[in-house]
């Protein structure tokens, strides 16, 4: 009974949005995923039975994280809305290589992540949640007292590909190895498995010829150039957005790019933020709002859900805590939802209609469909006027996120938006009062209150025997 009153409960919700909320995306492309990035080791442990070695008041050794503890923990990330995982390395590494980028056998996981099989069991149970997983496959941090050749590395890497189904590798420091091997690597692995995902990372303050790797066959970069500007951006308010803006060309990216605030090689955003003396809760959602909107395929560093802080290295590869206030992650939750019901977020293209100062409005556009995000950065509430020549006049723009409606008028739409607020509006026909969500509502209490009366019904019989 109570499981079939939820799930009316959730089907009345959903379809009381406007029909471009609702809109499904044909086929999943890269673009569409969006990755929780999660380092082994600190996220959860899972199996005590490997714990070799393991010292968590040790932040440079072993913390028992390992396979279990992440199939632990999928319903825990899908729930969040994450089609994807990300993991360090894991591989067989040297002594206290918690981090596994110290490898020592690529055809071995480590002993203290788990046997092969649980690996495969992880990935199984990913693909089951309909998720992705990429592992990090290193090419140049292999430890010091091991040399490996590239015909070595593409047949370990199509060997796992074989052996667990996974999808994608990302490659840390892209930059530090030749062109030509990266050519021969992405020919090789995608001939070994369609659609299969390459995404480089390049060393920090590192930039490259972004059209270089994409020759090469890599599909996506995460790239630090313009890491700076985005931290700086929504660690405070007030901040101006123009060095944002001018990352892409024309509001869209020259080279599908990976989003991130931060990693397992940066200090947590939490540290600016509380540097800034600033709420960590406000400033992640709004960059957390922007990361999900924008071109791009957002990768969120485990513990962001619960504003994780940390220095340098190690201290930003803390221990994961499940036991925090579910607000970010509620949030997470919602902007995710929407991220993967409209395909104008992440296939769009984007206009910027206003800038100012920590207010920003820009305009996602994907064969019909129009989305306009509203991200109010600031410390003081702001009204933005957008014309007709910006946003198709003679409709509304329903807001999925606060529940904001605002019709035009005068063939202009106004929006007013509180500091510390942001709102993702989709463009729709005008309406009247909303009365399929009133008929929702309505049947939803009715629901609520036939589910109440049968509890208190059982408590009264039980109490009576």
């Amino acid at each position: 009974m109570k499981k079939t009153i939820l799930m009316l409960i959730t089907f009345l919700l959903f379809s009381s949005l406007p029909a471009q909320a609702a809109v499904k995306k044909e086929n999943r492309l890269w673009q569409d995923e969006s990755f929780y990035s999660i380092m082994i080791d600190r996220f959860n442990n899972g199996d005590i039975t490997n714990d070799v070695d393991v010292n968590a008041k040790d932040p440079l050794a072993y913390h028992g994280g390992d396979f279990q503890g992440i199939i632990d923990r999928l319903d825990y990330i899908h729930d969040m809305g994450f089609t994807a995982i990300r993991l360090t390395p894991i591989f067989d590494n040297t002594k206290n290589g918690y981090h596994g980028y110290s490898v020592t056998d690529y055809y071995k996981t480590d002993e203290h992540f788990g046997p092969i099989k649980k690996f495969q069991e992880l990935v199984k149970e990913a693909h089951k949640r309909k998720m992705k997983v990429v592992i990090d496959f290193v090419t140049t941090n292999e430890a010091t007292n091991h040399s490996v050749d590239e015909a070595y590395l593409i047949d370990a890497a199509k060997w796992w590909i074989k052996k667990t189904q996974i999808d994608g590798y990302s490659l840390p420091e892209v930059n530090q190895t030749q062109l030509s091997f990266w050519k021969d690597f992405s020919k090789q692995i995608k001939d070994t498995k369609k659609n299969f995902f390459l995404l480089g990372v390049l060393s920090k303050d590192t930039t490259a010829d972004q059209k270089k790797y994409e020759q090469a066959g890599i599909d996506s970069l995460l790239d630090y150039s313009n890491l700076e500007n985005v931290r700086k951006a929504f660690a405070t308010t007030d901040e101006s957005f123009s060095q944002l803006n001018a990352y892409t060309e024309k509001g869209q990216p020259a080279f599908l790019r990976a989003s991130f605030m931060d990693n397992e090689y940066t200090t947590r955003f939490t540290t600016d933020i509380v540097e800034k003396r600033q709420f960590p809760g406000s400033r992640w959602k709004t960059a957390l709002t922007y990361l999900y909107t924008t071109p791009g395929i957002p990768l969120i560093y485990y513990g962001t859900e619960i504003a994780l802080i940390g220095g340098g290295i190690p201290d930003n590869r803390r221990q994961m805590n499940f036991r925090a206030d579910k607000d970010l992650i509620d949030y997470i939750t919602k902007i995710g939802e929407l991220r993967n019901q409209l395909p104008s977020l992440t296939r769009g293209s984007m206009d910027m209609l206003y800038e100012k100062k920590g207010m920003i409005v820009y305009k996602r556009t994907y064969k019909g469909e129009t989305s306009v995000v509203a991200i109010n950065n600031t410390s003081k509430s702001q009204k933005v006027i957008l014309s007709k020549d910006q946003v198709e006049s003679g409709k509304e723009l329903r807001g999925l996120l606060g529940g904001d409606i605002v019709r035009s008028r005068d063939n202009q739409y106004i929006l007013i938006l509180d500091r510390d607020n942001s709102e993702v509006y989709v463009l729709t026909d005008k309406s009247g009062a909303n009365i399929p969500l009133i008929i929702s509502m309505i049947i939803v209490y009715i629901l609520v209150s036939i589910f109440l009366f049968f509890i208190i019904k059982r408590r009264k019989t039980k109490k009576a025997e």
